[in-house]
């Protein structure tokens, strides 16, 4: 590498870093704002909610990092364009490919970064976030993993597998204690409904009495299970599948698939996050018409702007096309390439128009 593509590598990689820091100290902002509606609730106090925003800022950094590396190379690339900076470097015998070539150095390093985070710091901290904050507001949550919900109602231990989007339940197991901790009862339903009143109806219940002598099993097709377990808890502590690791993801799509569930949502996340380094590098490729055949006239605001309504724009057209893949059950790897090859044909066109 010669000097002038280290040079605009790193100044890339600075301006991606400045825009991250903002955008991250915005976001957060606003989520401290929001996280102050439920101050009071439980012991959930100032200190519980700056620790959750500290530890969910990882997972924050990783969604911002291809919007922070558009906006840092455009802002960069601007300057330097406005500057003549980039035309005394071609002058002295670098191409405007060395120049991409530099741009996409630069997004190696962002790409590393993020993956290191997204799949090391950000699931650890989101876990460790949301557990501080179900805690505080309410002490029925003891644990929430990959493999499911665990809560604690009294001397009961209630396992949830799966929460579906209208608050029905499945793969539910009960644990029963006596007074000295020991196992009497079990229960185990496929389905549970919320009749309200802090009433579940259960459905295809196997029920085992544990004793010494013996174990009795029975099977009820439907009974009444009175909780104060709520389903609008149980969709904030559900697993997210966006705060999942690739490998966290692959595993708990093929346990999904051996106990015959739907994971069409979470193979559609799982491709998401193995594309997100592509539209990393998309991103930053949208930088590179700007800096041929550059005029003078352009300002760096309005490089920006124009960057920032892409940056929109790609996120709004991803999101469509992630819903109607969810909706319409579409290969989730095509779903999940789709918008990133738009966004790189498009960029190849003005590309080529650009050097024409």
């Amino acid at each position: 590498m010669n000097v002038l593509s280290f040079y605009i590598a790193k100044e890339v990689l600075k301006g991606a870093l400045i825009a991250l820091l903002v955008l991250l100290t915005l976001y957060n902002l606003f989520t401290f704002s929001d996280e102050l509606k439920d101050l009071g609730k439980g012991h959930y106090g100032l200190k519980q909610i700056v620790q959750f925003v500290a530890l969910t800022s990882p997972t924050v950094i990783y969604e911002l990092i291809p919007a922070s590396a558009l906006i840092g190379s455009l802002f960069v690339l601007g300057s330097m364009g406005n500057n003549r900076e980039l035309i005394a470097m071609q002058a002295s015998g670098l191409s405007v490919l060395g120049i991409i070539k530099a741009v996409m150095l630069a997004g190696l390093v962002l790409v590393t970064l993020a993956l290191l985070i997204g799949e090391f710091i950000a699931p650890l901290g989101e876990r460790l976030g949301q557990k501080i904050k179900m805690t505080a507001v309410n002490d029925k949550v003891v644990l929430n993993s990959s493999y499911g919900l665990w809560l604690r109602e009294g001397s009961s231990y209630v396992n949830v597998r799966q929460v579906e989007d209208d608050g029905k339940l499945s793969d539910i197991s009960m644990y029963k204690l006596d007074d000295k901790n020991r196992l009497y009862e079990t229960v185990h339903a496929d389905k549970a409904t919320y009749q309200g009143k802090k009433t579940w109806q259960l459905e295809n219940i196997k029920k085992s009495i544990i004793s010494i002598e013996q174990i009795k099993v029975t099977q009820l097709h439907e009974q009444i299970w009175e909780s104060s377990i709520a389903p609008n808890l149980l969709k904030i502590v559900v697993v997210n599948p966006n705060n999942l690791s690739l490998y966290d993801l692959a595993m708990y799509v093929g346990f999904l698939k051996d106990n015959h569930q739907k994971s069409h949502s979470y193979e559609a996340a799982f491709w998401g996050r193995a594309v997100s380094p592509l539209t990393t590098f998309v991103m930053l490729l949208v930088s590179a018409p700007f800096v041929i055949g550059i005029h003078r006239g352009v300002s760096v605001g309005a490089r920006i702007m124009i960057g920032v309504t892409i940056g929109i724009g790609f996120n709004i057209f991803d999101k469509i096309v992630n819903h109607m893949g969810l909706i319409y059950n579409l290969n989730p790897p095509l779903m999940a390439l789709l918008p990133s090859l738009t966004v790189f044909a498009i960029v190849l066109y003005n590309l080529k128009k650009a050097k024409t």
